[in-house]
């Protein structure tokens, strides 16, 4: 079975997805004109044009200038839709999409709005694709705590449709213990706890987000061979890294994939898993981001079934729920035991 076959054959979790981030220039431009909104493109090339990034910023200032033209229920279920096809065809047997309820908020649109779009859309993947689900709400950390709170509060009679919370946006200047308040309360409601932490800010952000926020799994975390123990205590406790290979090099946290630090993280032990971060703007879903990596640092089989295998174990899934997947991926690796090498 060539590469391409064979990663899509893999039953993964995709763990690190910005669902704003799927939203692709044609539909961009298609629910600008529904919804009237103006965009400052003439044109989906120009959009496309301008997706070279110098750094996170850069990319984060495009990303809400494109989250605009989400308005109504349907614009997020289509959205959403259109993001498991295509994580169908990649593979992916269960997803846990990332949302930023403030960016949408902050425009006049309700979180309820939001939701049950995503939600709607949750449930038509698990029928139409088999596809699991679940939301994670995520607070934007260049704001501060007092309006984490006030979304947070927002989202309290909708919390059975949540399942966890994370904090995304841009990192330099904004420490995950600026938020410690207001994740120590998430955990009090019994929800789930995930942090950006370690793309552009320093190690030092993804032990505050372990030892402060109380992260269960750290998304990006590449920066941690910067701090050999710090490389040590997340081998150790097997903490889960949602590591996004074409979105660290289309923001210039790595120059190529060829120089990626994924192969580094694996021989070190610790628990990575493979994402596609915000696809539309980056230049890949999931499988694309297996397949690149693989060829780029020569991954092989087992590798590859390796971080399928840390994916599943790392989502919020129940025992029995993952049974299945997990069988499904040691069928793929019979016999192949004894192989090693490029994929």
């Amino acid at each position: 079975m060539e590469l391409e076959s064979y990663v899509r054959a893999l039953p993964k979790a995709e763990l690190h997805l910005h669902i704003e981030g799927t939203l692709e220039p044609e539909m961009m431009f298609a629910l600008a004109r529904r919804n009237g909104v103006a965009l400052p493109w003439a044109s989906v090339e120009a959009v496309r044009a301008a997706y070279a990034f110098a750094d996170l910023q850069s990319f984060l200032d495009l990303y809400y200038a494109g989250a605009a033209v989400l308005v109504r229920e349907e614009d997020f279920f289509e959205l959403a839709l259109a993001y498991f096809a295509r994580a169908h065809a990649d593979g992916v047997v269960h997803a846990e999409l990332f949302f930023d309820p403030q960016t949408h908020t902050a425009r006049g649109v309700a979180l309820e709005t939001v939701l049950d779009g995503l939600e709607r859309a949750c449930v038509e993947a698990r029928a139409r694709w088999g596809i699991g689900a679940r939301l994670i709400l995520c607070f934007l950390r260049h704001l501060d705590e007092e309006a984490g709170f006030a979304t947070l509060q927002q989202a309290l009679p909708h919390l059975s449709r949540i399942d966890g919370v994370g904090l995304d946006s841009s990192e330099h200047g904004h420490p995950p213990s600026k938020f410690a308040r207001l994740f120590a309360r998430c955990r009090e409601l019994g929800l789930h706890v995930v942090a950006h932490a370690g793309e552009e800010g320093p190690p030092a952000y993804i032990v505050e987000a372990l030892d402060v926020l109380k992260a269960e799994r750290i998304d990006h975390g590449v920066r941690c061979t910067e701090d050999p123990a710090l490389v040590e205590r997340l081998a150790r406790a097997q903490v889960p890294l949602t590591v996004c290979p074409l979105s660290n090099v289309k923001l210039c946290v790595f120059p190529d994939l060829a120089s990626h630090n994924l192969g580094q993280l694996l021989a070190a032990g610790l628990k990575v898993t493979i994402n596609s971060d915000d696809p539309a703007y980056f230049g890949g879903y999931v499988a694309k981001n297996y397949i690149d990596t693989a060829r780029a640092l020569g991954l092989g089989r087992a590798e590859l079934r390796r971080i399928a295998r840390n994916s599943l174990e790392a989502s919020f899934v129940s025992a029995a729920e993952r049974a299945p997947w997990l069988a499904r991926l040691d069928a793929l690796g019979e016999g192949e035991e004894g192989e090693g090498g490029p994929a």
